[in-house]
């Protein structure tokens, strides 16, 4: 019986040098040399991955273009947007790295919708950065200009961040189920998923970022998965990140790992979404684990890489 690990990574881990389709592409492609690693050892894959970065580069390309005539987007179209060329890059690069392994395995990416509360308390105490990282002079220009919230993220510098609600429900996992029995690779919930309520007429979109750490904690529950593996852009989760006293985590419990939780170890917006979606996994099932790393160290996690959380 084959593995089931839902790998979920960073729109960071994407776009992190030079904001091309390109450039991203080939980052794509790196990315894809890993999976394909876990897919051919027995891994059944299903793929979730951020959109941070993109999502707010759009929003200023939209916010540019802005007139009567050819009006902005709201931000959930643009995660839209988002989900389909991240999802089309992965897509493609997978099936072709795929096919050089000898694997005739389908890629399908799904657009996903994920319903939200707005009652969530996320939506008056914005922390989900997105876009690009600002100098803290940028960051005020751009606040006089168009409102909004800026923070600085880990000490990378400063970004707008936006509500980031907690996820409820996954309205397409049925159809992720189906394609997954039918041997189907999966890349769905992209950038958290397109944020939606329900309202007396069904569903309508929010102007949101869902967390895709939160995302892929409840895609890797629902769907039973054995291992969630959250790639990032760091070899190991960290105590005391960015001291002289930082020392990095092999091996930790659940338990101990929420202890350094409470006391503060992790930023919001950051790593402490990861944390709580590792957290919430291994314990929803005896015998799952959750695993952080880079993704270099993808197609080695069976060889202890990264942290392991059991």
């Amino acid at each position: 019986m084959s593995k089931r690990i839902v790998v979920a990574m960073g729109g960071n881990a994407i776009l992190y040098k030079e904001a091309s389709a390109q450039a991203q592409q080939q980052e794509v492609m790196n990315i894809c040399h890993s999976i394909g690693n876990l897919i051919i050892e027995g891994y059944e894959v299903i793929i979730t991955h951020g959109n941070g970065p993109q999502v707010g580069n759009l929003h200023l390309q939209q916010r540019a273009a802005h007139s009567t005539e050819n009006p902005m987007f709201p931000l959930d179209s643009c995660v839209a947007m988002t989900q389909g060329s991240i999802g089309y890059w992965l897509q493609n690069s997978l099936s072709n790295i795929l096919r050089k392994l000898g694997s005739d395995r389908d890629v399908v990416s799904l657009i996903t919708q994920v319903e939200v509360n707005m009652a969530d308390p996320a939506f008056s105490a914005p922390t989900k950065p997105i876009g690009p990282f600002l100098s803290k002079q940028k960051a005020i220009q751009e606040k006089e200009a168009m409102g909004g919230t800026y923070i600085e993220d880990a000490g990378r510098g400063w970004r707008k961040v936006v509500p980031s609600p907690k996820p409820i429900d996954i309205l397409e996992k049925t159809s992720i189920k189906k394609l997954l029995d039918n041997g189907t690779i999966v890349i769905c919930c992209g950038g958290g998923g397109i944020p939606i309520i329900k309202n007396k007429d069904g569903y309508q979109g929010v102007e949101a970022v869902i967390d895709k750490d939160l995302v892929a904690e409840l895609l890797a529950t629902e769907l039973e998965a054995d291992t969630l593996l959250i790639l990032t852009g760091v070899d190991n989760v960290y105590v005391d990140f960015g001291k002289e006293t930082q020392r990095a985590l092999s091996q930790v419990s659940s338990s101990e790992l929420r202890e350094l939780m409470i006391e503060g170890q992790f930023p919001p917006g950051s790593m402490l979404p990861k944390i709580e979606a590792a957290i919430r996994f291994t314990e929803s099932k005896k015998g799952r684990r959750t695993i952080i790393t880079s993704i270099k160290n993808a197609g080695e996690i069976d060889k202890g890489k990264g942290t392991h959380i059991i």
